[in-house]
């Protein structure tokens, strides 16, 4: 996580929530600066992670061709929020559609010209979700992904 973020701490609960219903263990590992990545995926390594998760993040999003270097030599399969990530060789992805919300910011702008005041625009949150799949990441790493799965997938990298 990116404690310069302020909204990691909420992400980190959330995965401590998940981890524990699942009765897994959430290892905590920070990189908040490009120098950190590096020494962040040692760290996960010297844990021994069993697999990976890599928040949304604009870091993580700039440095991303970097991440995904240091990730791909630790062998673990690696969970990304963002579509991107699994563009330039990560597993899968699972976050919300980036271009919908773009264009509802663009309606959002259209109001907010035509007089609207922004604080009586009501909040939206994502709706649509998608999950992207590599699966050439997933034979590099051994790895057998089920049919059920790529059915539910939004894209499948062959």
């Amino acid at each position: 996580m990116n404690e310069s973020n302020p909204l990691h701490p909420a992400y980190w609960a959330g995965a401590q929530s998940a981890c524990a219903a699942l009765d897994l263990v959430a290892l905590r590992v920070v990189a908040s600066t490009p120098p950190q990545l590096g020494p962040a995926v040692e760290q996960m390594v010297r844990q021994r992670a069993q697999a990976i998760v890599v928040i949304s993040d604009g870091m993580y999003f700039t440095e991303r061709a970097k991440l995904q270097e240091l990730l791909q030599a630790t062998r673990l399969p690696v969970a990304y929020g963002l579509r991107d990530h699994v563009l330039v060789g990560g597993l899968l992805s699972y976050g919300y559609d980036i271009d919908a919300n773009y264009r509802n910011a663009a309606k959002y702008v259209d109001k907010i010209l035509k007089g609207a005041k922004p604080a009586d625009l009501p909040v939206e949150q994502a709706t649509k979700f998608d999950l992207l799949i590599n699966l050439k990441t997933a034979k590099a790493l051994g790895l057998t992904i089920p049919q059920s799965f790529l059915l539910r997938a939004d894209e499948v990298i062959q």
